[in-house]
């Protein structure tokens, strides 16, 4: 099957500014109709691991080092001992090759498909590199600092809201280096089953691209943990030092343990092409400051921390069920802190955002600026907001009431 054009859409689509900037200029002048509450940004608000501050004056002299840009032996080695444990991975990764410490995963979704085009080595003036739509905005901005073409795949309700892996013809995936994909998504908080994962990792061997598995999302569940991208390739079997080929899994301590400001996470996988990215990063990446490290290194065999963080998330989960399904259905997602609300019925993402600034304070963000619009006018981000539970659960709770109750007035 070939792609329509409802289904994909190159880069030149792509949003000229980000999400943030879209929407401070669409309430620009808009006094809101009660006080304000954001619910926009993903930025944790609860607290973060009480050795933190311990840890790092414990190590406050390490400011002084130059860190090593492959992290030092205690990060990798908890980096792979979490992943291990949480993927059942039976001792598989690398520890020496497989794991590189990052300033956020941000740092590597970003410069990633820089790598992934210079090693392939495919000789194409214009590659590339493929992406869900709606989108992490990072993921178009690697598209465009690797100078390759970013074709965005719809990822709607019909298809679990990942990208659809059948609609890609052969031609364009030999074309392709990088495919960014997350699980749990973004905005929409779904789940990329195993037969996903293999599905792609096998397009991706067969037609040599590397994947791009954003998984910083997947310790903030509602129930099951979800299956990640390694857990996916060990099930594959076959070679084991060829077993995470063509597989880079980007994760962080931002939404994990609420440390965004921390800027440390990791990639994981592929050993040959992490060794190969390395020395490009020794020259041009800033490393990750050794206490940060250390934090880390805590953060990661702590799984206390974590559980709690998860309860807090699904106390708001539960609130919005109690506001939000009466009048919308089922509102929770599998995974994420984000509700993505089809909002149809009341108007489009821009007009819906608008009003309910306008008459309750709550400030949300409209789907269609997290996603680009097709060549025939649609956006598949268009009859959603994105509602972020970051905040405390009573302001949650108010948020959500108004919401509700505004949905329920304009019914």
């Amino acid at each position: 099957m070939t792609l329509s054009k409802s289904q994909y859409r190159r880069g030149a689509a792509l949003p000229n500014s980000n999400p943030f900037q879209r929407l401070a200029a669409l309430l620009e002048g808009v006094m809101p109709g009660m006080d304000s509450i954001a619910m926009t940004i993903g930025e944790p608000q609860h607290a973060i691991p009480d050795f933190t501050a311990k840890i790092l004056n414990e190590n406050m002299g390490d400011f002084r080092r130059y860190p090593p840009i492959n992290g030092t032996p205690a990060f990798r080695n908890a980096i792979a001992d979490w992943l291990e444990k949480r993927y059942m991975l039976d001792d598989l990764i690398d520890r020496n090759n497989g794991v590189l410490p990052l300033n956020g995963s941000r740092e590597g979704l970003s410069f990633g498909a820089i790598a992934a085009r210079d090693q392939l080595a495919k000789g194409l003036d214009h590659p590339i590199v493929i992406l869900p739509n709606p989108f992490y905005q990072t993921y178009a901005a690697a598209a465009h600092v690797a100078d390759s073409e970013a074709l965005l795949l719809d990822a709607v309700n019909e298809r679990q809201f990942l990208p659809d892996l059948d609609a890609l013809d052969p031609e364009v995936l030999d074309r392709t280096v990088a495919f960014y994909v997350a699980s749990p998504t973004n905005p929409e908080g779904a789940v990329a089953d195993i037969s996903y994962w293999q599905k792609l990792i096998t397009l991706a061997r067969k037609h040599r691209f590397y994947i791009f598995a954003d998984e910083c999302y997947s310790e903030i569940y509602r129930n099951t943990p979800p299956p990640g991208i390694l857990e996916a390739a060990k099930a594959m079997g076959g070679d084991t030092a060829k077993v995470f080929d063509k597989i880079i899994v980007l994760n962080s301590l931002s939404k994990r343990s609420n440390l965004a400001g921390l800027r440390c996470g990791f990639a994981a996988g592929d050993p040959e092409f992490l060794s190969k990215w390395v020395k490009f990063r020794g020259l041009a990446a800033p490393q990750v400051p050794l206490p940060n490290q250390a934090v880390a290194v805590a953060a990661y065999g702590d799984e206390a921390h974590v559980i709690e963080n998860r309860r807090l998330y699904n106390q708001k989960f539960e609130a919005a069920e109690r506001y939000l399904s009466p009048l919308m259905g089922k509102v929770t997602p599998d995974a994420g802190f984000f509700l993505w609300l089809n909002t149809s019925r009341w108007g489009n993402s821009v007009s819906v955002t608008s009003k309910l600034w306008a008459d309750t304070g709550v400030k949300v963000l409209p789907g269609a600026y997290l996603a680009s619009d097709q060549s025939d006018g649609s956006n598949p981000g268009r009859n959603y907001i994105r509602v972020g539970l970051c905040a405390p659960l009573e302001t949650t709770e108010t948020a959500l009431e108004r919401v509700a109750n505004w949905l329920g007035d304009k019914s």
